[in-house]
């Protein structure tokens, strides 16, 4: 989440219009995450989060997410349900960009998680992929690993004391994409599951947030996603693998859904392509994000060392022992 569009009271107005029975009384940005602007927008009684999507997401794959956030809301599985509005439609036009609005999703992020938390998140992940694995829709995986050598490619690096990274980069992207596992489970992941994007009430886990990176891709994809956002550890600059979490997510994961001995032996590869994933991105919106955008720009040097962490490592045991 971020703000990259500004809204007025204006512009609240004509959202009241397309929306009636809602009655939106006030917004305020939401300066976390990085891919497209989003607001808090209250009405009397109710909270909700209007999104306005920027150039990363696609038009014609945003469809995709309100199906599947709706879809997901009917399998019991907490996370926000799109609004229609008066057309019967999910989507309209704000500052000529396509905007939608979703129900408010009770609880906050935590700053830290426990062994239990990352179990609960484990056996939640698992839920929701069997969920998935009955829904209908599809989409291709554009942040996958064989889409990021444009992302690559398009990266200005600037000066010369960059020139090791371009080399390290271009040297693990070959070998990821050499070693990168097929015919593995798969269905649609969420694809961004950062411990923002999961929220708590009471130390229960009590729902998932922000879709927008949804799509079919390996279920054990999501696994190393998490194994790089929520099991590293932060002690002063220096971002330490912990174990422990990674043994409690699979375990929670394993309480719903088996994961194969294929899918176990390819956690190594699948982690450096999550990390090279997420060093691209950052570093592309570190060199890219205008000055004017209300946001937090995220570090990219943490997951050049989290890929550093992978490279070092060879098998799924490493990652538990």
């Amino acid at each position: 989440m971020a703000v990259y569009t500004k809204i007025n009271k204006k512009d609240l107005l004509n959202v009241n219009k397309r929306f009636v029975g809602k009655k939106f009384i006030s917004f305020k940005g939401i300066k976390q995450g990085i891919e497209n602007t989003n607001y808090l927008l209250r009405s009397k009684n109710e909270k909700f989060i209007l999104t306005i999507f920027e150039k990363r997401v696609s038009k014609k794959e945003i469809p995709f997410f309100m199906k599947l956030m709706d879809q997901l809301n009917n399998s019991k599985i907490n996370c926000p349900k799109p609004l229609k509005n008066n057309k019967g439609n999910y989507l309209f036009k704000l500052k000529n960009k396509t905007a939608c609005i979703v129900s408010f999703l009770n609880g906050k992020d935590k700053k830290s998680l426990s062994l239990k938390n990352c179990y609960d998140i484990g056996k939640m992940i698992a839920q929701m992929h069997s969920s998935t694995k009955k829904i209908r829709l599809y989409r291709k995986n554009s942040m996958g690993v064989k889409n990021l050598n444009p992302l690559l490619k398009s990266i200005k690096f600037k000066s010369k004391k960059f020139i090791n990274i371009e080399k390290f980069l271009k040297t693990n992207f070959l070998d990821i994409k050499k070693r990168w596992p097929k015919k593995l489970p798969s269905g649609i992941i969420h694809g961004d599951l950062f411990i923002d994007n999961i929220f708590f009430n009471n130390n229960k886990i009590s729902g998932i947030i922000d879709f927008y990176f949804a799509a079919n891709d390996y279920f054990m994809y999501e696994i190393a996603i998490c194994v790089n956002a929520l099991c590293f550890d932060k002690f002063k600059n220096k971002f330490i693998l912990n174990k422990k979490k990674v043994k409690s997510i699979i375990k929670g994961y394993e309480s719903i859904k088996k994961i194969s001995v294929k899918e176990k032996s390819s956690l190594n590869v699948l982690c450096r392509g999550a990390a090279m994933r997420y060093f691209l991105t950052r570093l592309y919106d570190y060199t890219n994000t205008p000055k004017t955008a209300l946001i937090k720009i995220k570090d990219p040097r943490e997951y050049y060392q989290k890929l550093v962490t992978h490279n070092n490592l060879k098998n799924y045991k490493h990652y538990i022992n």
